[in-house]
């Protein structure tokens, strides 16, 4: 979600305080830089919008679950083709 007047400390602040007020919230990053606040979490994504719009106008960037990181997995495509022994 993007805080177009998330430009101080102190609205920072405030947007982080209403975001965890949330439940379902897990974790809360902020960028000023970028006015981005990440909200990660199985929450209802309109709940956050309504306690985020007291601080400041908010944009939605994305709502989708969380990327997590892919672990390599070793798949064995060995097969191994026996054949029966033949008896004479």
């Amino acid at each position: 979600m993007k805080v177009l007047t998330m430009t101080d400390e102190k609205t920072k602040q405030k947007a982080i305080e209403a975001a965890a007020d949330i439940y379902g919230v897990d974790s809360i990053a902020a960028d000023m830089k970028d006015q981005k606040l990440t909200v990660i979490g199985e929450m209802d994504a309109v709940a956050v919008v309504k306690k985020l719009k007291k601080v400041g106008k908010v944009d939605i960037i994305s709502v989708g679950p969380a990327k997590e990181e892919k672990k390599e997995e070793k798949k064995e495509d060995k097969k191994e083709d026996k054949k029966p022994e033949e008896k004479k």
